[in-house]
């Protein structure tokens, strides 16, 4: 397992974290993932044999007006 904290562009509200929450614990290979709404970060603990980065990118994307990248 792997883990790293991303930030998160358009995360402004604990309802944005949820959703952004929700998107990667959907994802095959995601076992946890945990916003800090002051900080707009997001760290998540993953295997990466399942699932990558842009993976992780693009259903946080589809999510809402998100973006995640690597901190």
């Amino acid at each position: 397992m792997e883990k790293k904290t991303f930030a998160v562009s358009g995360m402004m509200c604990a309802h944005c974290q949820a959703r952004v929450e929700g998107a990667l614990r959907a994802l095959d290979g995601v076992e946890s993932a945990e916003g800090n709404l002051a900080d707009k970060t997001m760290d998540v603990v993953y295997d990466a044999d399942k699932v990558t980065v842009e993976q992780m990118q693009e259903a946080v994307a589809n999510c809402g007006r998100y973006e995640l990248t690597l901190r």
